[in-house]
């Protein structure tokens, strides 16, 4: 299957001005026989969960997939890794510092740097780790509930080579229901490893 990559992000989601960097990873997806499929969300915030997340690959082709397409994706790492020289790199990477230690939880961080932030695009694995899990952890719940922004669905699917848009969702009261909705969506994709 030939790649397919869109030709520009939507114009309402924060953005990188396209340079060499997003050629070279456009190259390199198209080249690796890669796609997107489904519309990316024309909205200023969003949590974006990535799923199923079986393999360290799923960073790499999706860290290749936001620079091609010159998305600010945000991704939480402890603050602890922003001393020295891997600062500047994990902020040219759009990482965001969490203080892991504070009594003030890695959630009401979280609500409090959307509630700062103009525009703001989050990546989460519900999943929280490579190992498969019969629970997914509830923090991009919490989140998007507390931040009252809206979910974004996204699918890696290595039998087809795709990263998957699919619903933007709205999250409701009840977890246990939403993740219930959520989980059968992601039942027929397939990662490196194993599905979801």
């Amino acid at each position: 299957m030939s790649g397919y990559l869109p030709p520009a992000a939507p114009p309402r989601a924060p953005q990188h001005t396209p340079g060499f960097g997003a050629r070279l990873c456009r190259w390199i997806l198209l080249r690796a026989g890669w796609r997107l499929a489904g519309t990316l969300p024309n909205v200023p915030k969003v949590i974006l969960i990535g799923a199923p997340h079986s393999s360290f690959w799923d960073g790499v082709w999706g860290m290749l997939m936001k620079i091609a397409l010159g998305l600010k994706v945000g991704i939480m790492i402890k603050a602890e890794l922003f001393r020295g020289p891997l600062g500047w790199l994990l902020r040219k990477l759009d990482t965001i510092p969490v203080q892991r230690k504070r009594a003030y939880g890695v959630v009401e961080q979280m609500v409090q740097h959307f509630t700062d932030s103009d525009a703001l695009w989050l990546g989460i694995t519900p999943e929280g780790t490579r190992r498969a899990v019969k629970r997914w952890r509830s923090g991009f719940w919490q989140i998007a509930r507390g931040a009252h922004v809206p979910v974004q669905l996204v699918y890696f699917d290595y039998p087809s080579k795709t990263i998957g848009f699919g619903p933007l969702l709205q999250m409701g009261p009840d977890l246990d229901a939403e993740m219930a909705r959520i989980r059968a969506f992601y039942a027929p994709y397939r990662g490196k490893y194993r599905g979801a």
